[in-house]
């Protein structure tokens, strides 16, 4: 049976490593990117709820940009700290800042989407960026973004970050992650243009407003916890130009502070990404642990086919391992060696999450409770 499953698994993962090592060329890095020094106006929003660690460093990193015809539209989204305080300092220091301060949720909303949306609503740019209060920007990140976004006359443009972390277990979480979502979502193939596969990255979201407007804005993905990247997947299923690059030195957001708060904040999307069904989390579970866990226990088998096809799976998966991470992270490919125990950490979120969802009856997201049922019925 092992020996059935591991042969199984050989094939998949060579699939899936061939796949990857095409698709990985397709990611070109932003960092070669020439700088567009002048054109249209570009309006940056930005949804913050309690935010007020880490709003003001990334609002500052911003006003340094290179390119200067940038307005700014801060929402605070019902915070019940100094969020809103920050941000209407921020704008008495620079006049392209506006800020909105919402302080009610409209039924039928998530609060950062219909933040977003409200921010949206009162742009005046050519270009709309939609990014998170704790993100980071190097100074030519906009103006290296813009001129792709133009030569490649694209709609949409997401950017992956540098996800910082400080904690080793942590670390190894993100980069599982980001391992476990790179053969799962496949986010290159948004790069082919033929492909209706897409994908999002709330740290960078540039669309040109008039496909923004024209696929439905926000209001299409009003309750969905992953907002980002459904808004991603769905306008490229519905054949807007999309691609995807590195920005690994040019922007930066430290994801989570800690291996408990990391947790705490996959509580929102894990179930959603799973669909909310039950039948979704066993698969995953049942995925994570024969593929990432099993075979560094079957190595050792007494049984050589059994052991041999274990090692077959370990060396296929940590290929394919090390070029995502080489790729996508700044991290060190030899946090590999680890994998099993990161898999066992990401098997428990997903316990956890679901878990907590069923309790609750729904997600709880920066104070709110959304139910389960409403959620569903838009998924």
């Amino acid at each position: 049976m092992l020996a059935v499953l591991f042969t199984i698994g050989m094939i998949i993962w060579t699939v899936f490593l061939v796949d990857g090592i095409i698709g990985l060329r397709k990611i070109d890095s932003l960092e070669t990117e020439e700088k567009l020094d002048h054109g249209p106006l570009l309006s940056v929003v930005i949804a913050a709820r309690n935010e007020e660690k880490q709003i003001q460093s990334s609002i500052l990193s911003q006003l340094q940009q290179s390119y200067t015809n940038v307005e700014w539209i801060l929402v605070d989204d019902r915070s019940t700290d100094d969020t809103g305080k920050i941000m209407d300092l921020l704008k008495q220091k620079d006049s392209r800042i506006s800020v909105i301060h919402i302080e009610q949720l409209p039924e039928g909303w998530l609060g950062k989407n219909h933040a977003l949306f409200t921010g949206a609503q009162q742009s005046s740019g050519k270009w709309l960026l939609f990014t998170d209060a704790d993100v980071k920007f190097e100074k030519d990140a906009f103006a290296k973004a813009l001129h792709y976004f133009e030569r490649n006359e694209l709609d949409h443009l997401t950017a992956a970050p540098n996800l910082s972390a400080k904690r080793f277990w942590l670390k190894s979480f993100v980069a599982f992650f980001l391992f476990g979502f790179s053969y799962f979502k496949r986010p290159w193939a948004a790069n082919i243009q033929k492909s209706k596969t897409g994908t999002g990255i709330g740290a960078f979201n540039l669309i040109r407003k008039e496909a923004y407007e024209a696929f439905g804005t926000h209001e299409r993905v009003r309750l969905r916890p992953d907002d980002d990247l459904q808004l991603g997947m769905l306008m490229k299923r519905e054949g807007y130009r999309q691609k995807i690059v590195t920005a690994l030195r040019l922007i930066e957001v430290e994801w989570y502070g800690s291996l408990k708060e990391a947790f705490i904040g996959l509580e929102k999307n894990t179930f959603a990404g799973l669909h909310y069904r039950l039948s979704m989390v066993f698969l995953a579970i049942l995925g994570v642990f024969s593929t990432n866990v099993l075979p560094f226990l079957t190595v050792f088998s007494s049984d050589k086919t059994v052991a041999l096809l274990s090692l077959g799976n370990i060396l296929l998966s940590g290929i394919h391992y090390v070029l995502i991470i080489k790729k996508m992270t700044l991290f060190s490919p030899a946090l590999f060696l680890v994998l099993p125990f990161t898999a066992i950490l990401f098997i428990y979120s997903i316990i956890r999450a679901s878990y907590l969802t069923f309790k609750r009856g729904g997600i709880v997201w920066r104070g709110t409770l959304y139910k389960l049922s409403e959620l569903r019925q838009k998924d």
